[in-house]
């Protein structure tokens, strides 16, 4: 009875949870003309009328075409996020690029997962193939770091640890394509190994690559929530890098082909999907590439990540960087698939409206869905039902923490609109990035690990350093918001601290 009185309490705050914030079902699709999937359809007789059919470019001199590909996350529950990087290493090597040119980071955690029910297959949507088969293992597991993504970038095999040591040994006349999926947060994005990636650290990098006269211009699609804070206030525009972003900086981005949606996973899967990289890939799919600009790219998965221009059901992609670039053919950097030789440039693709959830509550999504359908009384069932209790538990308590600390520093009536203040538009969310990481690592070593659910409250804590709070103060606030709390599994000791 005890367990039945626990399964039903936590039954409520899960149900609480998916009402308030993350699932958004869309019920309108008489209007979809375009398949029971919503991909790969076109009509080559219907074009926009701001977009002309598209000439090929000449091949002459084009130099080398690189890839990183960079899945941020691990666990079953994150499957979306490698298998978004999986897809897009397809496209890549079926557009002519080739392994040595193509380096992928990803946990490979995936694939050979005990809750995989397709053992070594990883798909991307319910309908779709195999797009694990062939993919480099060149950084797994521990590899999969800030630190040797940035060694990637730059060419600088010394300073690589783990992996295979590939690096994009890039020289003035070759282009990158960098794309990045998993969790984000105000000023970050996530790795596996729970140190983020910092936006000043990131776009330092760049500016140390395009010092080095090493690439001729580079593109790069970023998959996560805030991910315009990233760049925002930020990136150059005389680097010769464009930047599309899933979400602007301060907004979350979306996963999609979840449990339970239209259409759904086969089997028991978690969700399969992003929305805003599952609409760039199945575009570039579906046209000829030495046809179709960045641009009209640029604009059709603006469209269809907007879900129809419901924000509350998608959300608003961004452009950074030199945005001359964007009228460039998408050939140059993804490749050109002798298959889709007759394939149109840009067209209206008539698209539904996509079933949706809030990244930061996917998991949640799948360990509710596996509840429900396990046998009634297994230990297996009383297990997951504890990791359910225990991840909502610790989500309750650093939002709570964070009020408290709000209230402690700026009193109980104006610290959660300073906490959650949004700077004006062209500026980054925190003037020193050094205090930012500060704060970090001080409220994890008295409250546990910010996980990928509390990456939102980055905001937050810029907004401390912004407002000039030393760091005795802070470690005062977290201390009266978290002494006496039992860290347990979340204690960055066992994990790894974010900064």
């Amino acid at each position: 009875m005890a367990v039945h009185r626990i399964a039903f309490g936590v039954m409520w705050l899960v149900l609480l949870q998916l009402i308030t914030l993350p699932f958004v079902s869309m019920s309108i699709r008489s209007r979809a003309t375009g398949g029971p999937f919503g991909h790969r359809v076109w009509d080559p007789l219907i074009r926009s009328p701001v977009d002309d059919p598209g000439k090929p470019e000449a091949e002459e001199n084009e130099g080398i075409r690189w890839a990183i590909l960079v899945a941020g996350s691990n666990g079953f529950a994150n499957y979306r996020h490698q298998s978004d990087i999986c897809h897009a290493y397809q496209i890549l090597k079926r557009g002519g690029l080739k392994d040595e040119n193509i380096v992928v980071f990803m946990y490979d955690d995936i694939a050979n997962n005990k809750l995989n029910p397709r053992p070594g297959i990883i798909i991307n949507r319910p309908d779709g193939d195999d797009v694990y088969a062939g993919v480099p293992k060149d950084y797994t597991g521990k590899a999969v770091s800030p630190e040797n993504l940035f060694a990637v970038i730059l060419g600088d095999k010394s300073a690589v640890k783990g992996g295979n040591g590939k690096v994009v040994n890039s020289s003035s006349n070759d282009r990158i394509f960098i794309y990045y999926s998993d969790h984000g947060g105000p000023g970050i994005l996530g790795m596996p190994q729970n140190t983020y990636l910092y936006g000043k650290d990131f776009v330092e990098v760049l500016k140390k690559k395009h010092a080095s006269g090493t690439y001729k211009e580079m593109v790069i699609y970023v998959e996560a929530c805030e991910s315009g804070s990233f760049f925002e206030g930020l990136m150059p525009e005389n680097l010769n890098i464009y930047v599309t972003t899933a979400s602007n900086a301060e907004e979350s981005s979306y996963a999609t082909y979840c449990p339970d949606m239209d259409p759904s996973p086969p089997e028991h899967f978690p969700c399969l999907g992003d929305l805003y990289s599952v609409a760039w890939m199945e575009d570039s799919e579906s046209h000829n590439l030495k046809r179709e600009a960045i641009v009209q790219q640029y604009k059709k998965v603006k469209e269809r990540t907007s879900n129809h221009h419901t924000y509350d059901a998608g959300s608003h992609v961004m452009e950074y960087g030199n945005k001359s670039i964007h009228a460039e053919k998408l050939y140059l950097y993804q490749g050109f698939d002798p298959a889709t030789e007759n394939y149109p440039a840009n067209q209206i693709d008539i698209h539904p409206r996509m079933d949706v959830v809030n990244q930061r509550s996917a998991d949640l999504v799948f360990m509710w869905d596996r509840y429900k359908k396990m046998e009634d009384g297994s230990a297996e069932k009383g297990e997951l039902l504890k990791q359910i209790t225990n991840t909502m538990l610790h989500r309750n308590h650093l939002d709570g923490s964070m009020d408290i600390i709000g209230a402690f520093l700026f009193g109980p009536e104006s610290g959660s609109a300073v906490l959650n203040h949004v700077r004006h538009g062209g500026l980054p969310i925190v003037d020193d990035w050094d205090c930012l990481k500060s704060s970090v690592r001080i409220f994890e070593t008295h409250c546990g690990s910010l996980t990928q659910y509390g990456m939102k409250h980055m905001r937050a804590f810029a907004n401390i350093c912004n407002r000039g709070v030393s760091r005795a103060a802070l470690e005062e606030a977290c201390e009266a918001a978290c002494t006496g709390h039992d860290l347990g599994q979340w204690d960055p000791a066992k994990r790894g601290f974010s900064a």
